[in-house]
């Protein structure tokens, strides 16, 4: 392979393949018979896709909801950070 050299006459290496990161849609799925409204993965949510719902579960709760599937990028934060383990997150790749 002849070398190549760049506009300041330093020396090129030769081209490689650039990858880009594949990216995710994520879709969760919140038990509402046992989600407390704890309120937790509102939170920490990164962008911000959560909230509770006006309606209550059959023990009175207001319980998590997702507002925009669209945009979720399937982090897993509500998922992890939930302690009655009510949310399961799907992630498929776009």
């Amino acid at each position: 392979m002849p070398e190549t050299r760049n506009k300041d006459n330093n020396r090129q290496l030769p081209h490689t393949h650039t990858h880009t990161m594949a990216r995710f849609k994520g879709i969760i799925e919140v038990d509402t018979k046992r989600c407390k409204g704890c309120n937790l993965c509102v939170v920490s949510c990164p962008l911000k896709l959560i909230e509770l719902s006006p309606m209550v579960n059959h023990n009175g709760y207001n319980y998590a909801v997702q507002t925009d599937q669209e945009k979720c990028n399937g982090c897993s934060s509500c998922g992890i950070i939930c302690p009655d383990g009510c949310i399961i997150v799907y992630r498929t790749k776009e």
